[in-house]
């Protein structure tokens, strides 16, 4: 992993350089580096495909692929924040000319382009005979995958996006968005479908990281449950279930550790280290850390992000997942040092004082530091992305993209929407990990609901919950997960918003309308 994260930053230095320069005279031979004259072998090529990586991490903007992530998920009102853009979120305030739904875009689209110059470039040292063929052909099937990765997300949150198989070199070049969803997903799944015969199972040494076929298969189970196509999608997860040799970890924490990166049921993930690389870091620590924890235990950041009481209290009091997903206890900075000259600790409670401000859910700030029946707080702080650190640059965790529990659980759906298989195989697997009940006897429309909820609390925090309740809704239509979670988180903290056809998909940005006129924004921003 340190390699591929330290190959990184070597990667930025080659794409300054192969953007366009000024000459005097363009009659001369160029002795500057272009694509057309770097990309030459196999091992430039892999340089190539790690910038597109670089674009799953931290990449080059503070607004990162991840980040945006988080703020498009407090749309459905379980995960919330009181900075302008988790707000704005939460209470229904989206349009076009959203700085977090630009700079995704951006990111997305950057990063298509440079996995469509890799595949292009591919293409032509394998056609002139370019030695390392093997290599050649591996790092194409790594472009592949990624670019069906950003496409995917895309087309998660904004339906009919433009799809491109080309490399941009000019204004003139600009696709279309008419039937984007299903064009997008066609080529995804062709992607994905190619990559997997070329991707090796497994890598060794500093290769560890690289999207695997079973990544590509994982992936491509998603993107068949995106197109409703139910057989494919049960057909691949199968696959994966009996070859992979893959198993759920016994503790549900191990998907968010260091230790176990790159490992077990971890299946693809973003490369993050910053002892290896001071660049390499993610700034989600920052701001999902509890707003009164200490420095010195990690408080360092801005602390604008969690979930509701409501959501936390939701959870099966057995669940084994509660303690990686939620922080059930930690010191405070609010009350000031008890008389033992200590800052007191302070434990998550049902019955804590409550409300969406920035302090409304923290310990009560009159309480005596003493007064241990009182030493309680009402915000559901995650501990998915919180980290012992003293400063939150020196993040260690990687961001976990694709996970054994998304296959199984995929595998269920796909088996009880096609009727075929066995449909609780998977959701009772994931369940008897989180120590709860085996479903049986349940109905088709029983199921549905049930694999939903999984989703929601076994993904909880990690950015899934909005487009997987978007995929599975329908405005005024039934079944509609996302409008039942976002009226209950109206109802439940008197939200003054309402549920419209504009929170089942994102718009396009504006700069995007502006500058493509083969692009349609989507109706209900019309």
């Amino acid at each position: 992993m340190n390699t591929i994260v330290n190959n990184i930053s070597k990667l930025v230095l080659v794409c300054i350089l192969i953007m366009p320069m000024g000459c005097e005279d363009l009659e001369e031979n160029p002795d500057f580096i272009t694509q057309d004259n770097f990309f030459t072998t196999a091992e430039q090529l892999v340089q190539g495909v790690n910038a597109v990586y670089d674009g799953l991490g931290e990449g080059r903007d503070w607004f990162n692929h991840f980040y945006n992530r988080y703020v498009f998920e407090c749309r459905v009102g379980y995960q919330v924040g009181w900075e302008k853009g988790p707000l704005d979120f939460q209470n229904g305030n989206v349009d076009p000319g959203d700085a977090y739904i630009s700079t995704y875009w951006r990111i997305s689209y950057e990063n298509i382009n440079r996995a469509n110059s890799v595949i292009e470039k591919a293409d032509e040292l394998t056609a002139a005979g370019t030695p390392n063929g093997a290599l050649i052909e591996r790092v194409k099937a790594e472009a592949m995958f990624l670019r069906a990765f950003y496409y995917f997300n895309l087309v998660r949150y904004f339906d009919n996006v433009p799809v491109t198989t080309q490399r941009t070199v000019s204004d003139q070049d600009l696709p279309s968005n008419e039937n984007g969803k299903q064009v997008a997903l066609e080529l995804i799944e062709n992607d994905l479908t190619a990559a997997a015969g070329v991707l090796p199972e497994v890598y060794e040494g500093a290769d560890v990281g690289r999207a695997t076929s079973w990544a590509a298969k994982a992936l491509l189970v998603k993107a068949y449950l995106q197109d409703e196509k139910w057989t494919q999608a049960l057909t691949t997860a199968d696959d994966i279930v009996t070859n992979a040799n893959i198993s759920l970890f016994d503790d549900f924490s191990h998907n968010f550790d260091v230790a176990h990166e790159n490992s077990g049921e971890r299946i693809f993930e973003a490369q993050v280290s910053a002892s290896a690389n001071s660049a390499e870091f993610t700034n989600h620590h920052a701001h999902f850390v509890p707003g009164d924890l200490p420095n010195s235990e990690g408080g360092v950041g801005w602390h604008w992000l969690n979930g509701t009481q409501e959501f936390r209290k939701s959870y099966d009091d057995d669940d084994k997942r509660i303690p990686a997903t939620f922080i059930g206890e930690y010191t405070t900075t609010r009350l000031g040092e008890n008389t033992a000259g200590e800052l007191p600790k302070v434990t998550w409670s049902p019955d804590a004082a409550y409300d969406l401000s920035r302090f409304g859910g923290m310990v009560r700030a009159d309480v005596d530091p003493d007064d241990t029946d009182n030493l309680i707080f009402g915000t559901a702080w995650t501990a998915k992305w919180v980290e012992a650190v003293d400063n939150f640059n020196n993040t260690e965790r990687n961001v976990v993209y694709l996970r054994y529990a998304d296959v199984l659980l995929g595998h269920s759906e796909a088996a009880n929407e096609s009727g075929t298989g066995d449909p609780l195989f998977g959701i009772n697997l994931v369940r008897e990990r989180a120590g709860l009940t085996p479903l049986a006897g349940l109905s088709q429309s029983d199921l549905r609901d049930a694999i939903v909820n999984e989703r929601v609390q076994e993904f909880a925090f990690e950015q899934e919950t909005y487009p997987e309740l978007k995929r599975k809704s329908t405005f005024g239509g039934s079944p509609d997960y996302l409008g039942d979670f976002i009226n209950n988180f109206i109802t439940t903290y008197n939200v003054d918003r309402q549920l419209t056809a504009k929170d089942y998909v994102l718009p396009i940005p504006q700069n995007e309308i502006l500058g493509n006129p083969n692009v349609q924004q989507n109706e209900p921003y019309r």
